[in-house]
């Protein structure tokens, strides 16, 4: 396991500026508008389509594609499923991210489901990847009762399975291809208490993965610049509120370097 270089990440950063990929986020309810807003400030370009014909057309144009299912509802599984279909069908990349799995069963049950789609890229804590690699375990909700270290095994497992990359984010972030494993240090607690910012990390991690070069490199490079620019909204910030605005302005910034 090694620490992701700061080069690499900011080569990756460099690229999605100059790029712009347009990802196409089908996305709980309570995040909608942060995620949009982050991948804008990250460099990115969201689109927020969720009616399943124009999922469809949308299919051909799109650059990377999220399916999270924090706020999942059982009508909501074929436009899920199709999607994902779709971005197979184009080659492009697709991250899930299985908000909540092993607490509920519909979520469960059909994030197992997509598994069978082989998802590019699976963000999650350290409980969701341990339950989508077939532990008995979980989390309350969206929380876990697992560190990040403890998931690692599960993890390689998972993206051996899907033969794509899965992140595990917690205390430290570690992404692996189940060959090989990155760690991201950093950050700030404060993003635990904002709404949203695991649910936009994923948003981000589908950015990085439609840049060409090394997708293991890519994605961390996307918890990288999440870290460093949680760790400058923790030092302008005078709590949760505020530090969600800085976070944007952080990410901004991280864009702005070459």
């Amino acid at each position: 396991m090694f620490e992701l270089d700061a080069p690499i990440a900011q080569q990756a950063i460099a690229q999605l500026a100059d790029h712009s990929p347009l990802i196409h986020c089908i996305t709980n309810t309570v995040v909608q508008n942060f995620t949009a807003n982050l991948l804008l400030a990250a460099g990115a370009l969201p689109a927020m389509i969720i009616d399943p014909s124009e999922c469809q057309e949308f299919a051909q144009v799109t650059d990377g594609l999220l399916l999270n299912v924090g706020t999942l509802h059982h009508q909501h599984c074929p436009t899920f499923f199709h999607a994902a279909e779709n971005a197979n069908r184009y080659a492009t990349p697709w991250v899930l991210d299985p908000v909540a799995v092993g607490g509920l069963t519909l979520r469960t049950e059909f994030c197992r489901k997509l598994l069978s789609l082989n998802p590019s890229v699976i963000r999650g804590n350290a409980s969701e990847i341990s339950v989508l690699a077939g532990e008995a375990t979980s989390g309350r909700g969206p929380e876990t009762q697992l560190s990040a270290n403890q998931a690692l095994d599960a993890a390689r497992q998972l993206a051996t399975t899907i033969e794509g990359v899965v992140v595990v984010t917690g205390e430290h972030d570690l992404i692996t291809d189940g060959h090989r494993t990155l760690k991201v240090s950093g950050g700030s607690v404060l993003a635990t208490r904002v709404t949203g910012a695991g649910c936009a990390l994923s948003a981000l991690c589908a950015a990085f993965a439609a840049l060409g070069g090394d997708r293991l490199h890519n994605v961390a490079s996307a918890c990288w610049m999440m870290s460093r620019a949680g760790e400058y909204a923790a030092e302008q910030a005078a709590g949760p509120g505020t530090f969600a605005v800085h976070l944007l302005d952080g990410l901004a910034q991280l864009r702005k370097m070459r």
